[in-house]
């Protein structure tokens, strides 16, 4: 097992980095305050600046870039949790299903735009709640001439309220099929963004089908069994876990600052054993959540058969690591860390996503302990 990057990698990593200098603060910032339209130009001028770097495209096809994917993801997602959730979800979800999955005519004609920062994607799963392990699919392609009339609801759509194109999970008949569909299609309603706890600058709403047209060109599927939907859901937890690697990164350096340069009794608060404990402790879990997120994205890359269940493992260790760091700097931080607007309060109030979202950590237990009576 060798997490070393490759030199490609590293420079990769960097240049992530160097897009962002101090003036995206407050574009950045414009996220989190901004309505769907500022959403979406802000998103839509990373991702083009993140597309000339190569970050769009790390991954996309094949699972052999899953470690320095997760460095990349973790760079970023220190930087922005926001933008990092909105910029995942459109490479890493959407543009792998079409990447995957996809016809050779809907690879060529979104593709290219998806890996250039110029197309917003996203993919619709769930309905009457965030999982999909517990609840049918209900969305429906009726065939009609060529094509398709879709019938459905969705919630809890990343990227709803801005993307260009959206991936419907649905059923024609009894096999599972993903409608491709264009923002402004007949018969989509796309709903208001949802006041969410955390991820403020990340577009979130329900989205509505009556009697959709979609052309049996922009149809992916159909497929026997629910394996793709597993898949996708496999995609969105690796997503959610180098997210909070970032988060807990984010909320670190922000403790640790404060630490060393606010002061108590006239010395630096650092210098108190309990603040010291804290640091200790955030700094502890973050290292040994690191640890299990690379083992997992290395057992991905090597097809190690024991991936399901590790990857299940890093899911809730490091989701529920988040909210342990984000609550321990956020103490750290006093009076000031429960001020609006600074990192550990942003983290504390998005780390609870992260355990609900994708595979809730209730769930992943359940298969981590299928998987140990030998039944996943």
């Amino acid at each position: 097992m060798n997490f070393d990057f490759s030199e490609t990698q590293k420079i990769l990593c960097e240049k992530v980095k160097g897009v962002f200098d101090t003036d995206s603060k407050a574009n950045l910032a414009k996220l989190g305050s901004g309505d769907d339209n500022m959403i979406r130009i802000v998103v839509s001028q990373w991702l083009k600046t993140l597309g000339q770097v190569g970050y769009l495209t790390l991954g996309l096809e094949n699972g052999k870039e899953a470690v320095g994917l997760v460095a990349a993801q973790e760079s970023l997602a220190k930087i922005s949790p926001s933008l990092f959730l909105s910029v995942d979800v459109n490479a890493r979800i959407f543009g792998r299903l079409i990447a995957i999955y996809g016809t050779l005519d809907q690879k060529s004609q979104l593709l290219p735009a998806l890996k250039e920062g110029r197309l917003i994607g996203t993919v619709a799963l769930s309905e009457g709640g965030m999982n999909i392990e517990n609840n049918p699919l209900n969305t429906t392609g009726v065939p009609v001439g060529d094509g398709f009339l879709v019938t459905g609801a969705k919630c809890h759509v990343v990227n709803g309220p801005i993307a260009d194109w959206i991936a419907i999970a649905g059923k024609v008949g009894k096999n599972i099929v993903f409608f491709l569909i264009k923002k402004d299609s007949e018969g989509l309603s796309i709903g208001q963004r949802l006041p969410t706890l955390g991820y403020n600058g990340t577009a979130i709403s329900a989205i509505s089908l009556e009697n959709c047209p979609v052309p049996l060109k922009y149809v992916i599927g159909p497929f026997e069994g629910e394996e793709p939907l597993k898949t996708i859901r496999t995609w969105e937890d690796q997503i959610l876990t180098a997210g909070s690697l970032g988060l807990m990164q984010r909320c670190y350096n922000a403790a640790l600052s404060y630490a060393k340069t606010h002061k108590s009794g006239g010395k630096p608060i650092i210098a108190y054993q309990e603040v010291g404990f804290k640091l200790a402790e955030i700094l502890t879990l973050l290292q040994t959540a690191q640890l299990l997120a690379y083992r997992a994205a290395w057992m991905a890359e090597t097809g190690d058969k024991e991936i399901s269940s590790l990857a299940h493992c890093a899911k809730v260790f490091c989701s529920e690591s988040a909210e342990i760091v984000a609550s321990q700097a956020l103490q750290i931080l006093g009076g000031y860390g429960y001020i609006g607007g600074n990192p550990t309060e942003e983290g504390y109030r998005s780390a609870k996503y992260l355990q609900i979202a994708g595979t809730s950590t209730e769930i992943s237990r359940m298969k981590i302990a299928d998987g140990i009576l030998g039944m996943g």
